[in-house]
């Protein structure tokens, strides 16, 4: 993991919004929406993932960017 996505692990709030998964070159890799940032992000980082695609996604991720909105739906319009 890299330092930038253990500070944003550290940082996140546990808030509605949506976030980014970018790779070195600050590539997107991967957008979503969540309804508890903190709670999807940290669910990357876990020992037990099962799933060879989320396996080789968190692999990839160099830094993590997110963006705290009001509501599901606006999470929905900005994904």
């Amino acid at each position: 993991m890299s330092d930038n996505s253990k500070l944003v692990l550290k940082t996140i709030q546990q808030s509605t919004g949506v976030y980014k998964n970018l790779k070195k070159e600050q590539k997107i890799i991967y957008v979503c929406k969540a309804k508890k940032l903190k709670k999807r992000v940290s669910s990357y980082f876990q020992k037990n993932l099962k799933s060879r695609k989320t396996i080789n996604l968190v692999k990839n991720i160099n830094s993590i960017e997110h963006v705290v909105v009001q509501s599901e739906s606006d999470a929905l319009l900005l994904e």
